[in-house]
């Protein structure tokens, strides 16, 4: 990873001092045109970025990390960014925290502004819309200016940085298969993330458990709904056959709305009906019955994250190469799925 520079490692360059290449930087009459114009092309080819103070100065760092996710309705990024501040704060670290909602040009923006500012380096899970666009040009921008990075959850195998994740289709897969298990002979899918990685992970792994179980892949049972589509008639359309006894839904909202309906429809859970959900807010746990879930351990996500980034800070090897940290999920049973 590109080293940033400062204004002292252009001084020492140029072999003149700070003060002078602060003044060439400004276009002072000070300094003469032929020093100003090799400064400034240096700083330009390195990606220098002036600030009103160049912390580096004293300090070399400023102990602040930026967070960007794309969801703060999201249960699962509430524990990460919890597990990031406690690891953070352990580290003497402050955090500048922003959302994307989901957004492309909000994130793209927001990168920018974190990049001006004074930061160590950045944590970020992607918009949707990022992973819709597959446009990543300001991620790398942002690697090739020397600002750390790590990524989580949705990540981009296009960008190399260090990443932390979860096995996704793993997860799915062990949900899958634990229903299959209970008795489950019909399971139908819903997914309202069908445009992100991990949504497409999810159902990957809801196909595997069903195809080593030689039950056939029922593409009319996988439910893929968008932000504005009717979710109640698509799912009671599903669950006018009867012959459906197992639910799993990809994401919170998905299952709680799920919920409803299933209810509505007077399915008994979990005897005609057993719902699993991939992911575990704490509503889950009080809903009625409470609802069985994959764990992501969101805050430990977020606490290996904000360590992965403060080792690649405080320990400035470029040629270290990035690395991806997969968390394993666990499956939580509660009333809503048949017992072994």
């Amino acid at each position: 990873m590109p080293k940033r520079i400062t204004l002292k490692h252009i001084a020492d360059t140029f072999g003149v001092s700070i003060a002078t290449v602060s003044k060439a930087l400004s276009d002072s009459y000070e300094i003469s045109t032929s020093t100003k114009e090799k400064i400034v092309a240096y700083a330009r080819e390195h990606n220098y970025k002036s600030k009103s103070i160049d912390l580096s100065l004293l300090s070399k760092k400023t102990k602040t990390i930026g967070v960007i996710i794309p969801n703060i309705m999201n249960s699962f990024f509430a524990k990460v960014f919890v597990g990031i501040e406690a690891t953070a704060n352990k580290h003497g670290y402050h955090l500048i925290s922003c959302i994307s909602n989901e957004s492309y040009e909000k994130e793209v923006k927001t990168l920018e502004l974190l990049k001006s500012d004074t930061l160590d380096g950045i944590i970020i899970s992607l918009a949707e819309e990022t992973q819709i666009k597959q446009q990543y040009s300001h991620l790398r921008n942002a690697i090739n200016e020397g600002v750390p990075m790590v990524m989580f959850d949705r990540v981009s195998d296009k960008i190399d940085c260090d990443k932390v994740i979860v096995n996704d289709k793993v997860g799915a897969f062990e949900a899958t298969e634990h229903l299959l298990k209970t008795g489950c002979k019909r399971i139908a899918l819903v997914s309202v993330i069908d445009n992100l990685s991990v949504g497409k992970l999810r159902v990957e792994g809801y196909k595997t458990a069903l195809e080593k179980h030689n039950i056939p892949v029922e593409e009319k049972l996988i439910i893929r709904l968008g932000r504005f589509e009717d979710f109640d008639t698509a799912l009671k359309i599903v669950l006018s056959d009867k012959t459906i006894d197992g639910l799993l839904c990809l994401e919170e909202s998905a299952v709680i709305n799920a919920l409803r309906i299933v209810k509505h429809m007077k399915y008994r859970i979990p005897e005609e009906m057993s719902i699993a959900c991939f992911t575990n807010g704490k509503i889950l746990q009080h809903l009625t019955p409470s609802i069985s879930a994959i764990s992501q351990h969101g805050k430990h996500i977020g606490e290996t994250a904000a360590s992965i980034l403060i080792d690649r800070i405080e320990n400035e090897d470029q040629n270290k190469p990035s690395i991806t940290k997969v968390v394993k999920t666990s499956f939580i049973e509660r009333e809503s799925t048949r017992k072994v």
